[in-house]
């Protein structure tokens, strides 16, 4: 049983949000995309379209980290959840 006098490290007190962003989202979407088409490419042996897929993974990071100084990141200016 967790004991009642827990206390919380102030230092470490705030929320960092966990990537509930629209670049957080659409990154993932788009590795998504790209680790499907290459698990269907490798089940089916063709190696250049599984590399195909991993460059679609790499273009989700890129894409998100876009997002993220176009202001759609974590508390940015056009994701909604600024101060």
């Amino acid at each position: 049983m967790a004991n009642a006098n827990t206390q919380i490290d102030p230092m470490h007190g705030e929320e960092i949000g966990h990537g509930n962003s629209k670049a957080a989202w659409a990154a993932i979407a788009v590795m998504m995309v790209g680790f499907i088409v290459g698990c269907i490419a490798f089940a089916g042996h063709n190696p250049t379209v599984v590399y195909i897929g991993v460059g679609i993974v790499f273009l989700g990071l890129i894409v998100g980290w876009i997002m993220k100084k176009a202001g759609y990141g974590v508390n940015g200016a056009k994701s909604g959840s600024a101060h």
